[in-house]
């Protein structure tokens, strides 16, 4: 038997073409009992590995092959060596090192010289060879040979890898000579790239990827035949029949290594303490200081006994430094002025409520705190801390200043190939056409799969041998890592320097440093992660106060916010909500008018109900008709009173399922716990058929009927999807409420705020400008002579505000909207705007020395209409004003602009489009209004006053497509014209027919009949068409979410 000790997965990316975890079932199935993982100068795939090994018994060896040179910033002097770890202090020298090669290249690139391998050689196996080695090169590697003899001793092999090539019979020779000259004993190997012979052909497309060539540019980059597959046993002694001793190396060193992932032991770093306390006294002390505070002054029992709970198991499973982390990370930014809350299942944890990290009362909202630790699960807390987007970078300044860069690093994003990045990629290789490549690219969505339909769609022949190609190699590339980002906001931190634990490499950001695993990689070794998540809603709020301090000398904070307001609760129940945090989009806005909430905990539930879990389980239309009488409130049986009471008898949160467990069959909250984890992992490990057993015998034994039984047990299934915890939900309603409250109160200051805070939320710009036009707010476009860089407010004259108008301000659009303008240019502007006004075009010319191109911009979106309201003049003037040079004294005769035809209100809205993404001069569909009437397509606010099954013609522009897990392969798009939204619904079969258009379509004609039932409109689409007009309406790119 054999140990194959060089194996590169596709997380050596762009060379490997099979998973980790195929190599291990290969191994598995051929008989072996241990596989070495060496990946190019990353560990990246190892925990991957790992797991699937510990299914199989497999002795994992952890590895990789190291980029190697004689100096560091050789580029063409490279060379490589594969070295394993022995032990766990192997290892670490192991990740020290690639650390080292990752930290001083750019990303991607990794190089170390040979004196860092030799001075990282402890309990490092080293095995030189290979065809990039020196040892097989024609120059003799005296020096390189000498310096590995010494660091590594009997710790050094020869590679001799076999490949069947007839140039190997040279090299090989001339790798025996000087093995046996410098006494290293030899290994039998191959560089093994793919686990079946069948991926040969995707790893040349991989290789042709990696190095921007076609197949047919390729060349010697290609390897020449098939043999990198791993080998059964019999193959492999045959490959080495004649050198059986190399052979028996391969076992020799498996049986030298005792390291396993599963002995990285993490600690988490100790905070700064007051002089002669532990961690758990300083906690305990903080927790009830806090405490005294949220509860003014008197702590009730209740929560007493829950902070002692909970106290006693943070303390017992070691993670006091972990919520003093938090604690300090919140208290800088409430110290920095930013916004913050933590989220998630933390909001179950009373210790949470007090330290300040969150803002839930989780003992008065009855929330289960083994929901966020457990002492059966025994893993680390899941702590997300919401932050303003926009100054999120400085709170993760402030963590890698406190812990510095060897205790701190982000936790990694693998970007893996979907669809569209697929068929781009694999195209290329292939030498296809771009512009066919880019046409198919576009037609397919993020749900979507390269198929002979959309190959047709595309006008590509699904018969070509080329497509044929492309189809395959499309779909065999899917989910293949593609290479590393850096996730949203996970960060490592250890008491001992983070890259003993895993390599450190350098994100694509400035000041940004990466570990090699995702945060699944992360919580499969059971490792803290600290989650600083950019949330826009928060960013939104604070500027949205800041402008109504500014303007009105209101201060207004989500603490002082009026609770229960009747005016924010009707608004909300007219689904009045855009711009408003969870519940602006189409399916929310469907669900207000039904679920009319009027209370916090009714957008605790409203934010739950559209989620897969609820709707898989069939537990929305129950609770909706309980809501409002339709049917009897009941309860499955009288324990379950308590756990179901506020949600009418029908479950609706994870906490929920996780306390049926409990009340119903007998489950212990640890227990209970992990049959949530286990909902998440139901269709890749089966676990939730014993619970499934155990459950309905138990539910049965209590008097509950089988039919609510199996209805649990759906549910369960759907939260697999995304289950919504409820504490998840109560964090989130409070933005949810402060959005709404705003919204209703201060819509100029939400306006601008919500502008100011782009990109985020649901809807882009031009959505939101038009909403605002309709409820009365004034939008100003950007002009030379009053905007900012952001969006400002302007007071209005007396005579502008009537007495019915709630709107006191206009909102002056921003230069930050104008289409490729960079801040430093407008920064020039500001410059000269500042020091006098400008009095001419010639003047702003002159003073700014702004780009010919900047200036067509600012021409081009009106911007220079209050020195020359008629654009194309101004666009003739700056493109003349900045082809000529600036002379002291000008003589020369002045030019006569030419007269040209002014723009017309549809082209004046299509120029804003083009240069600004929106238009504050009108909606593109206004101005066909009376030809669209004349087609007999009424617009939107028309449409939704019309009966029930009436059928419908009608036309808007595509501000959004959807396509949920949940709804069966069901479109919901929604369309807007000049009076509002109108959401359609295109069944499969519809979609079937119409694909094409329904993809690609901006504007677009729907043929069907109306739903209209308890204040929500829907049109059901028959038919989708082109609309014929003479001009045709550019309006803001849809946002699409399938």
């Amino acid at each position: 038997m054999y140990v194959p000790v060089w194996c590169k997965s596709n997380f050596s990316f762009l060379e490997g073409a099979s998973h980790p975890f195929e190599y291990v079932e290969a191994c598995y199935e051929h008989g072996l009992e241990a596989m070495a993982l060496t990946d190019r100068d990353g560990v990246y795939g190892v925990v991957q590995a790992h797991m699937e090994a510990r299914k199989h018994d497999i002795q994992l060896l952890v590895g990789a092959e190291v980029t190697v040179a004689a100096h560091a910033l050789a580029l063409d002097e490279r060379s490589t060596v594969v070295l394993i770890a022995q032990t766990r202090a192997g290892y670490a020298n192991l990740c020290r090192l690639l650390t080292k090669g990752r930290l001083r290249c750019e990303k991607g690139d990794s190089v170390v010289t040979w004196q860092e391998v030799c001075e990282h050689a402890d309990d490092l196996l080293c095995l030189w060879g290979g065809e990039r080695s020196l040892l097989v090169g024609e120059e003799s590697p005296e020096d390189v040979a000498d310096g590995l003899r010494e660091a590594f001793s009997d710790r050094l092999y020869a590679i001799c890898a076999r490949h069947r090539r007839a140039e190997e019979a040279e090299t090989e020779a001339r790798l025996l000579e000087r093995a046996g000259r410098w006494e290293i004993p030899v290994v039998a190997a191959q560089e093994v790239l793919y686990h079946t012979v069948d991926r040969r052909p995707l790893q040349d497309i991989l290789t042709c990827i990696r190095h921007g060539v076609t197949l047919h540019e390729a060349g010697r980059r290609l390897k020449p035949n098939a043999e990198h597959a791993l080998e059964a046993p019999h193959a492999f002694r045959k490959l080495f029949k004649n050198r059986p001793e190399f052979i028996a190396h391969t076992r020799e060193i498996a049986d030298r290594c005792s390291f396993s992932m599963a002995q990285l032991r993490y600690r988490y770093p100790s905070e700064r303490l007051p002089l002669g306390m532990t961690s758990a006294e300083w906690l305990r002390r903080l927790t009830y200081q806090g405490a005294m505070g949220r509860y003014r002054g008197h702590i009730p029992r209740k929560v007493r006994d829950q902070l002692e709970k909970e106290l006693e198991i943070i303390e017992d499973l070691e993670y006091c430094g972990y919520f003093l982390t938090m604690k300090d990370i919140v208290d800088f930014c409430r110290k920095s002025d930013i916004l913050c809350q933590g989220r998630g299942s933390a909001a179950n944890s009373a210790v949470c409520y007090c330290l300040g990290i969150t803002a839930v009362d989780p003992v008065r909202m009855k929330l289960l705190f083994e929901r966020f630790i457990s002492r059966e699960r025994n893993e680390p807390p899941d702590i997300d801390l919401d932050i303003e987007h926009e100054r999120r970078e400085e709170v993760i300044q402030h963590v890698y200043d406190k812990y510095g860069r060897d205790h701190a690093a982000m936790v990694a994003n693998v970007i893996r190939y979907r669809a569209k990045s697929a068929v781009r990629d694999v195209g290329k290789a292939l030498g296809l056409p771009a512009t066919s490549l880019d046409r198919l690219a576009k037609i397919l969505s993020r749900a979507d799969a390269p198929t002979d339909e959309v190959l047709k769609q595309a006008g590509l022949d699904p018969s070509s041998r080329a497509h044929e190609l492309l189809m395959h190699y499309a779909h065999e590339i899917l989910e293949f890592p593609r290479h590393l980002s850096i996730h949203p906001g996970g960060f490592l931190l250890g008491h001992e320097p983070v890259h003993d634990l895993v390599p450190i490499e350098n994100g694509s950001m400035d000041e940004r440093t990466v570990v090699q695993w995702d945060k699944y990689a992360v919580e499969d070794l059971g490792l803290f992660k600290v989650d600083l998540l950019g949330l826009g809603a928060l960013t939104h709020l604070h500027k949205t106060f800041d402008l109504i301090e500014r303007h009105r000398g209101v201060e207004l904070s989500m603490a002082t916010i009026p609770p229960d307001d009747e005016a924010t609760y009707d608004m909300i129940c007219e689904a009045d909500t855009v711009g408003v945090f969870q519940i602006e989009s189409r399916a929310q806005m469907n669900m207000l008018p039904r679920l009319r909430p009027r209370e916090y905990y009714d957008l605790v539930v409203e934010i739950s109900l559209v989620r897969p879990g609820p709707i898989t389980g069939e537990m929305v239309h129950p609770y909706l008709n309980r809501r409002v009488g339709k049917e009897p409130v009941t309860y499955p049986h009288p324990s379950l009173e308590p756990v179901l009471e506020r949600t009418l008898g029908v479950p609706l949160f994870q906490e929920q399922v996780m306390q049926l467990a409990v009340v119903a069959a007998d489950y212990t909250p640890g227990e209970a716990d992990q049959l949530r984890r286990d909902m998440g992992m139901w269709r890749k490990n089966g676990r939730m058929e014993r619970h499934r057993e155990r459950m309905r015998a138990r539910m049965l034994e209590k008097g509950i009927s089988e039919e609510f039984a199996e209805r649990i047990f759906l549910q369960i299934q759907g939260f697999a999807s995304y289950g919504f915890p409820e504490s998840h939900a109560a964090s989130f309603a409070l933005i949810s409420y402060a959005t709404s409250y705003l919204r209703c109160h201060y819509l100029d200051e939400f306006t601008c705020a919500l502008l100011n805070s782009q990109p985020m939320g649901f809807y882009r710009p031009a959505t939101i400008v038009e909403d605002a036009k309709r409820h009365g707010v004034e939008i100003r476009p950007v002009d030379v002579l009053w905007s900012g860089w952001n969006c400002t407010l302007e007071k209005k004259q007396k005579s502008e505000t009537a007495k019915e108008q709630k709107s006191n301000f206009a909102v002056r659009v921003g230069f930050r909207f104008l289409k490729g303008l960079r801040e430093d240019e407008w920064e020039k502007l500001e410059r000269a705007r500042s020091e006098r006004a400008f009095r001419s075009v010639e003047d702003l010319v002159r003073r700014t020395g702004l780009r010919e191109q900047t200036l067509e911009k600012l021409a081009e979106a009106g911007a220079l209409e209050p020195l020359e309201p008629d654009r194309r003049k101004a666009l003739w003037k700056v493109k003349g004003l900045a082809r000529t040079p600036q002379l002291a004294l000008d003589l020369r005769e002045k030019e006569e602009t030419p007269d040209f035809d002014e723009l017309a209100d549809f082209e004046s809205i299509s120029w804003d489009y083009r240069t600004t993404q929106h238009s504050t001069r009108g909606h593109p569909l206004a101005h066909l209004r009376e030809h669209l009437d004349g087609m007999g397509l009424p617009d939107a606010q028309t449409v939704r006053a019309m009966p029930h099954g009436r059928f419908v013609n009608y036309a808007g522009l595509v501000i959004c497509r959807q396509r949920p897990s949940t709804a069966s392969g069901t479109i919901f798009m929604t369309l807007e014209d000049e009076t509002g939204f109108l959401n359609v619904i295109i069944w499969p079969s519809v979609y079937e027919n119409f694909q094409l258009i329904a993809k690609t379509q901006d504007f677009l004609g729907i043929s069907g009949q109306l739903q209209s039932e308890e204040g929500v409109v829907h049109l059901v689409a028959e038919t989708l068409w082109r609309p014929r007009l003479e001009r045709t309406p550019k309006g803001p790119k849809s946002r699409d979410f399938h």
